[in-house]
């Protein structure tokens, strides 16, 4: 379950290719940067402007006035990028997606039609295609003791060599309000994530994490 494969349709994101050459999603974290330069550098510039040094925007893209794009970044097709949304860099945003008021990304690949739309925090993650994170959600990336991330499955743990990695989330994930993901959770297809949790390690796909961090499947 914390394989690409099992956790995203590669069809909805630029970064097919580059995804197809690892098997855990966060073995993708270390190059997001060079993907996304790679990647802008044979962009349709007639479809693209590169609106600064590394930064490209869809023209049928939306950014408002006060948000700020930091390189490198891609921001695709009919995307809302909102009043004062900070992008670090390192952002690969999909087509269709909405970066809301106040969020911010950091080393971060979202598919299509992913949406972060009201105080968010995303870094060093990937949202898989039509995942939702609700207002005031966000994922940890770095453990409190600042060792390095460790993925805690049911019956396996993952040692990851990373000091710094988010949260995966698996396609049509839906995360509710004011949850935190913490560092190394991973949140397979179709699992939802009650409001205000807490949440660490794996859930299933087609589960739901409920507040007390009880695990069920979905009906």
């Amino acid at each position: 379950m914390y394989t690409i494969k099992n956790l995203y349709d590669l069809d909805h994101t630029i970064a097919k290719e580059y995804l197809e050459g690892f098997t855990y999603p966060w073995e993708a974290l270390k190059g997001i940067k060079d993907l996304i330069i790679e990647l802008g550098q044979k962009l349709d510039k007639n479809e693209y402007d590169e609106v600064s040094e590394n930064v490209w925007v869809h023209k049928t893209a939306k950014v408002f006035p006060s948000a700020y794009l930091g390189a490198p970044c891609i921001i695709g097709p009919n995307t809302e990028v909102r009043h004062c949304a900070f992008i670090r860099g390192s952002a690969l945003v999909g087509a269709d997606c909405v970066v809301g008021n106040s969020c911010e990304l950091k080393n971060v690949i979202l598919f299509d039609h992913v949406q972060t739309p009201h105080y968010n925090y995303v870094g060093d993650s990937i949202l898989g295609y039509y995942s939702h994170m609700g207002a005031g959600s966000i994922t940890s990336n770095v453990k409190s003791d600042k060792k390095l991330v460790v993925v805690h499955g049911e019956d396996e743990e993952m040692e990851t060599g990373m000091k710094k990695f988010g949260a995966m989330l698996g396609d049509n994930v839906e995360v509710g309000c004011n949850s935190v993901l913490n560092p190394g959770t991973v949140i397979g297809r179709n699992s939802r994530v009650y409001p205000t949790s807490c949440v660490r390690g794996v859930v299933p796909e087609n589960h739901i994490w409920k507040v007390d961090g009880t695990v069920v499947e979905i009906k």
